[in-house]
């Protein structure tokens, strides 16, 4: 009986960062400006890209993917968490939890598949130059930018299936969204099995990519070690840099909230990791891919010089 009432949780209560009302003020401003900078910026750089002819090649079709996601990434938690930071009640339903926690991973896991297809267009483009238009066409484009929703919505299908038919003694989720790891500790059953099951998928979803990407690096930089020119190597690897400065920082704060053993971590450690991947890189990413990237400076001088010509 007691079971059946646990599992009779209507709703949620968000806690993250309830206990410093002090800062609701501050934090409800800092988060505004980061997601009005989040849609904004990788939006432009959407119109950017569509916009700009010389900009229609494989490299930046995947760019546009990536901004994409993290529009949509940042919009699952972002508005209920500003929501929540000027209001009393920070509750969401059951259902609703559920939804936001499927779309939150799936586009998480998305976005990883997407930085392995990014790392695979660098390598084609760096070792095989000559190739890359055959290879990376518009067929195979559309497949490497097709299949990490499909694998990244059907990972996130099988943990909101596995975490949602959990029994739950508590609603009170120590975090400003629905996550994976904050639904577990709810848990009031033993949930070794659905653990390992979130923990191989995690591991997967992470690494898979993460191994495409290693391999595809050490081959570029091994491309990049054997041109002759200095100024040929330098061109060469500044046009993986970004990427490379994208991977580090997503994968870092990634891997450190969900694939550390248990004893050493925490869920605050684990609210402050997701606060990074889920609020500051998606900021970032405009930048990161902008501003060390000529080809986008030239293209928005290229459009702003279009749109004030008679």
């Amino acid at each position: 009986m007691a079971e059946s009432n646990f599992s009779e949780v209507a709703l949620f209560i968000f806690s993250g960062f309830a206990n410093h009302p002090e800062l609701q003020v501050s934090l409800f401003l800092i988060f505004l400006f980061i997601y009005l900078f989040t849609v904004l910026g990788n939006l432009g750089l959407i119109m950017l890209i569509r916009m700009d002819p010389k900009l229609h090649t494989p490299m930046y079709f995947f760019l546009s993917n990536l901004a994409l996601i993290d529009v949509f990434y940042s919009s699952t938690a972002m508005p209920k968490a500003l929501v929540n930071f000027q209001s009393n009640q920070r509750t969401i339903s059951f259902v609703g939890c559920f939804v936001q926690m499927y779309f939150f991973v799936g586009l998480l896991c998305s976005e990883c598949f997407l930085l392995g297809s990014m790392a695979y267009d660098r390598y084609v483009a760096i070792c095989n130059p000559l190739l890359n238009s055959v290879v990376m066409s518009q067929k195979v484009c559309n497949w490497l930018g097709t299949m990490p929703y499909v694998i990244g919505f059907t990972n996130s299908l099988i943990s909101v299936c596995v975490i949602s038919s959990l029994a739950f003694c508590d609603s009170s989720i120590s975090h400003f969204f629905c996550d994976t790891t904050a639904l577990l500790a709810l848990s009031c059953v033993d949930a070794f099995s659905t653990e390992m099951v979130i923990f191989v998928l995690a591991g997967s979803t992470i690494l898979s990519p993460l191994l495409i990407i290693i391999a595809t690096y050490i081959a570029i930089i091994s491309a990049i070690l054997r041109i002759q020119s200095a100024a040929g190597r330098q061109k060469a690897f500044s046009t993986c840099a970004s990427h490379l400065m994208g991977v580090t920082i997503f994968y870092g704060s990634l891997i450190f909230t969900y694939l550390q053993p248990e004893n050493t971590s925490s869920l605050t450690q684990a609210q402050v990791a997701s606060v990074f991947y889920t609020i500051v890189i998606p900021m970032l990413n405009p930048l990161i891919y902008s501003l060390r990237n000529k080809d986008v400076k030239n293209g928005l001088l290229r459009v702003i010089h279009k749109k004030l010509s008679p």
